[in-house]
């Protein structure tokens, strides 16, 4: 069985176990399956309270697909939200990637 089978699995439980979803679409990414993973990336994203990791992770998937303005948008929603939820660390991550972005814009 593989990570994400044993994830799918897993989430058949706990199908809203943010955690899980969360390494679901990064199993998802490894595999090339980028649309399924940006797909359930945006789920986290849409959360009532949004899993601001997965804003992290789809500006970097979506940098790596060369779709830096989706990239630079998922990036300042999500230092938004990073914002309001008290993370100040994440907030700054991705603060450096937006102007990474920026940069390589240039």
């Amino acid at each position: 069985m593989s990570r994400r089978e044993k994830i799918e699995a897993l989430l058949a439980d706990s199908p809203d176990d943010a955690f899980l979803r969360y390494g679901l679409a990064l199993e998802l990414e490894k595999e090339g399956r980028h649309a399924e993973s940006l797909e359930h990336l945006r789920g986290l994203m849409r959360l009532d309270t949004p899993y601001v990791p997965a804003f992290f992770m789809s500006a970097q998937q979506l940098a790596k697909l060369s779709r830096i303005d989706e990239a630079r948008a998922a990036l300042r929603d999500g230092i938004e939200h990073a914002r309001t939820q008290g993370n100040s660390h994440a907030a700054g991550e991705m603060a450096e990637f937006l102007a990474s972005l920026g940069r390589l814009g240039e």
